[in-house]
């Protein structure tokens, strides 16, 4: 049997043919443990490292975001880059909705601008299901995007992992 190298929010866990990777928190999840499961997307989201995100998901993992189907954690990766190409300056904030066992529903808001400068706020919806070993093996995502003025965006941290005093959409009014 062989291990992997611990990475930062994973542990090595020995499998039967190739190492296995833990992302805790793990199902079943509790109220505390979900939230901190979709904070810690939020933080990998907001760090808009394509790999980093892509260690989240299964090898396998299944993806419907808005009309596109991802498969896999390269098709993840390509896709994180083409959209991090795009949407300049990404601010997310995710909120937890509901969860049950190994499955969690979240709500969320992200901005960015485009290369012509033109504002958006996107809203959305995700449904997450999860593997015995805290990896997503599915995600869902329902996603509207509503062009805004520059000025009223109300994301304004430094890029990167949101401040925990930064308000969150339910204090926003998102």
């Amino acid at each position: 049997m062989s291990k992997t190298l611990s990475v930062a929010n994973q542990k090595p866990v020995e499998g039967r043919n190739q190492p296995t990777i833990q992302r805790p928190p793990l199902p079943p999840f509790t109220r505390e443990t979900a939230i901190q499961k979709v904070r810690l997307a939020e933080d990998a989201w907001n760090s808009r490292d394509p790999e980093k995100v892509a260690l989240a998901y299964t090898i396998d993992s299944r993806w419907r975001n808005r009309s596109e189907f991802v498969n896999g954690r390269q098709e993840i990766v390509a896709f994180l880059r083409r959209k991090w190409a795009r949407e300049l300056d990404y601010r997310l904030i995710k909120e937890l909705w509901a969860f049950e066992g190994n499955r969690i529903a979240v709500r969320f808001a992200y901005e960015f601008h485009d290369d012509s400068g033109n504002s958006f706020r996107s809203y959305g919806n995700e449904n997450w299901e999860f593997d015995e070993n805290g990896l997503m093996r599915l995600r869902f995502a329902s996603i509207n995007d509503l062009p805004i003025k520059e000025s009223e965006r109300k994301y304004h941290w430094p890029l990167g992992r949101r401040p925990d005093e930064h308000p969150g959409l339910s204090d926003l009014g998102l």
